[in-house]
C-alpha cells in the first residue's frame, strides 16, 4: 500500500476509534407472552407496532399428560397448553397476514401446569430430544410457527443433561427447518442460572434471543440496581441478545410504571437496548396495553 492511501485510512481508523458507538448494539425487537392465564386475549387484541420486529410467544407446549390427574412427565412428548380456542392455527396465520412484521413462537415448560410444578425430566436424553423433535414438530407445522422458547424453571436434571437436551432440540429444529429463531427464558436462580449457562456454553451459537426474567427480581428494585443486574446478565450470556422485561401481573422487578422506561432510555442512549419482552398479554387485557404501546414506541423511535 502506498503512502498517499494509507494516511487517509490511518485518518478513518483513528475516526473511528474516537467516535462514540451510541446506538450500535439497540434492536427493535419487542416479544409478548400470550395464552397461558386463559383470558381469552386474542392476537388481534394486541397493539402492533408497525415499526417494530414483533414476536408472539404462545404459553406453553409442556410434556405432561393432558389426560391423567395430576398431568405427570411424558419423556418430550409436548401438548398444548395455551388457550387454543382464542389462539388457534387460523388466529395464528391471520395476525401474521395483516401484520408482515409479526413472527410467532411456542414456549415450552413454564412453571406449573394444574397447580403442579413443571419439571424438565427426561427419561433419557435420546428418547427426550428424539420425542421433543417429533411432537413439537407437529405442534409448530399445526399452527404455523416461526420460532421455539426454552422456560423451563425447575429441574430433575443436571445442567449438562439440560443442556445436551436443549442444545441437541434448537439445533435439529433449525437443521430442519423448523424454527428459524430459539429464545431462553432464564431468571436470577442459581439452579436455573446453572442449568441456562450450561447451555449457553454450549449452544449459544443457535440461541438468537435471551429473554431475561427481570421481572423476577424484587418489587423494590430502582433504576440503578435494574441497570446493574443488566450489566450482569450480560456478562452471564455474554454476546447475547438479552432484552430488558417487565410483567404486568404486578409480581415484581422494575415496573413500567416506576422507572422501567427510564432505565430502558438509559440502556438506549448508551446502545444497549436489545429489545423489550412483556409477560403478559392475558393480563395487560385489563389495562389496555397501555406498556405494550408505551415499549413499542420507544423500540420503534
Amino acid at each position: 500500500m502506498n503512502s498517499s492511501s494509507s494516511a487517509p485510512l490511518s485518518s478513518l481508523l483513528l475516526l473511528l476509534l474516537l467516535s462514540p458507538l451510541t446506538g450500535a448494539q439497540n434492536s427493535n425487537h419487542f416479544a409478548e407472552y400470550i395464552g397461558a392465564e386463559f383470558t381469552g386475549v386474542k392476537f388481534s387484541d394486541v397493539p402492533i407496532n408497525s415499526g417494530v420486529d414483533f414476536h408472539f410467544i404462545l404459553s406453553f407446549a409442556i410434556d405432561y399428560t393432558t389426560s391423567t390427574s395430576p398431568p405427570s412427565p411424558t419423556n418430550g412428548e409436548f401438548s398444548v397448553y395455551w388457550d387454543s380456542g382464542n389462539l388457534s392455527p387460523a388466529d395464528v396465520s391471520a395476525i401474521k397476514q395483516a401484520n408482515p412484521n409479526v413472527k410467532v413462537a411456542v414456549s415450552i415448560g413454564g412453571a406449573t401446569v394444574s397447580g403442579q410444578t413443571v419439571f424438565f425430566n427426561p427419561s433419557s436424553a435420546d428418547s427426550w430430544v428424539a420425542n421433543a423433535v417429533a411432537s413439537l414438530t407437529t405442534i409448530i407445522q399445526q399452527y404455523n410457527l416461526d420460532g421455539l422458547d426454552i422456560d423451563y424453571e425447575s429441574f430433575q436434571a443436571d445442567s449438562p443433561t439440560f443442556a445436551d437436551c436443549i442444545g441437541r432440540l434448537i439445533t435439529t429444529l433449525k437443521n430442519n427447518n423448523v424454527i428459524s429463531f430459539a429464545s431462553i427464558a432464564p431468571f436470577d436462580n442459581s439452579d436455573v442460572q446453572g442449568h441456562y449457562q450450561a447451555l449457553w456454553a454450549s449452544y449459544a451459537g443457535v440461541i438468537d434471543f435471551v429473554n431475561f426474567q427481570f421481572y423476577a427480581y424484587s418489587s423494590g428494585t430502582t433504576v440503578s440496581q435494574f441497570l446493574s443486574y443488566y450489566d450482569i446478565q450480560k456478562s452471564n450470556y455474554a454476546g447475547g441478545q438479552v432484552l430488558v422485561s417487565f410483567s404486568t401481573e404486578g409480581s415484581g422487578g422494575l415496573s413500567p410504571a416506576n422507572g422501567f422506561f427510564d432505565a430502558c432510555n438509559t440502556l438506549k442512549g448508551e446502545g444497549k437496548l436489545s429489545g423489550i419482552f412483556v409477560w403478559t398479554a392475558d393480563t395487560s387485557k385489563s389495562n389496555g396495553f397501555q406498556y405494550e404501546t408505551q415499549a413499542q414506541s420507544l423500540l420503534a423511535s
